[in-house]
């Protein structure tokens, strides 16, 4: 089954996430584990930990359903060594409440050089950072978000990725999270069944499949390559809804988390029936 959802609120608490996401008729859903704005948050209150399980339970929710994201304000590959340490400690807490909440996978943007050092050291850097979380904790796989390419942010290529995943030390814990607009931005082409194809393929010779790990659903206002991470409505960007059609067909995309990161919230329910659609 396609487990297709959306990135929904976490306000008045985490609990909250499982029952925004049935309300919009969601399979699966991403949310924060806290403000993604802030450095630190209080510690999850074992309240709000087993009012989560409840209303995930009772949504139909499993772990490899819900894929947490993590703050904005991480960069595990600064050049800047007091910062980078700040950086890693808090992607570790952020992996920590991910387990506290008896979840299997966190999504993450891998970083920036910020012209400091080269490709290659920042590859070095998020590599360390991420095998540092993993040793840290016990069953959270580190899942890795390919970027749109803006700025000096890296991921942005399979070969970047795969340098990533070749350098984390326990396979079994890390994955990749294809969002289908920073793809699009950052020169993969989706616009057509041949050319999605194509680019699942290279993904699978350079990566391999079996680390797909989730996926983030949404159109594109820019054109292919723009480097801009513009997201747009399904079937209302320069996509198109032929890469949608073939996401919702792939096996590759079976049980894992689907996730909309779409603009406009009151149409996620409607979003979400039209994915379905396409393979009814």
């Amino acid at each position: 089954m396609k487990r297709v959802g959306a990135h929904v609120s976490i306000a008045g608490g985490v609990e909250n996430a499982p029952l925004q996401a049935s309300n919009i008729g969601a399979k699966a859903f991403a949310m924060f584990t806290k403000n993604q704005r802030q450095w630190t948050a209080p510690k999850l209150t074992t309240t709000s930990i087993d009012a989560f399980h409840k209303n995930c339970t009772e949504g139909g929710f499993k772990p490899e359903y819900i894929l947490p994201h993590d703050s904005y304000l991480i960069n595990l590959g600064s050049p800047d060594p007091e910062k980078l340490q700040k950086a890693r400690e808090a992607f570790i807490d952020e992996m920590q409440r991910v387990e506290t909440l008896g979840l299997l996978l966190l999504n993450f943007h891998p970083g920036s050089h910020l012209n400091g050092i080269n490709e290659e050291q920042c590859l070095q850097l998020i590599a360390e950072s991420i095998n540092m979380a993993l040793n840290a904790t016990t069953k959270v796989t580190a899942v890795i978000e390919n970027t749109a390419g803006q700025g000096t942010n890296l991921g942005y290529r399979f070969e970047q990725l795969a340098s990533l995943v070749d350098q984390v030390e326990d396979k079994r814990r890390v994955g990749v999270c294809l969002d289908t607009c920073h793809l699009f931005a950052s020169g993969y082409d989706l616009q057509t069944t041949e050319a999605i194809d194509w680019t699942f393929k290279e993904f699978d010779r350079i990566i391999g499949l079996s680390f797909l790990r989730g996926m983030h659903l949404n159109d594109a206002l820019r054109p292919l390559g723009s480097r801009l991470d513009r997201h747009a409505s399904i079937g209302k960007g320069t996509i198109g809804m032929e890469a949608f059609s073939y996401i919702m067909a792939h096996p590759a995309c079976e049980e894992i988390p689907l996730i909309l990161e779409t603009p406009d919230s009151d149409q996620w329910s409607s979003e979400i029936r039209l994915l379905y659609s396409l393979v009814e």
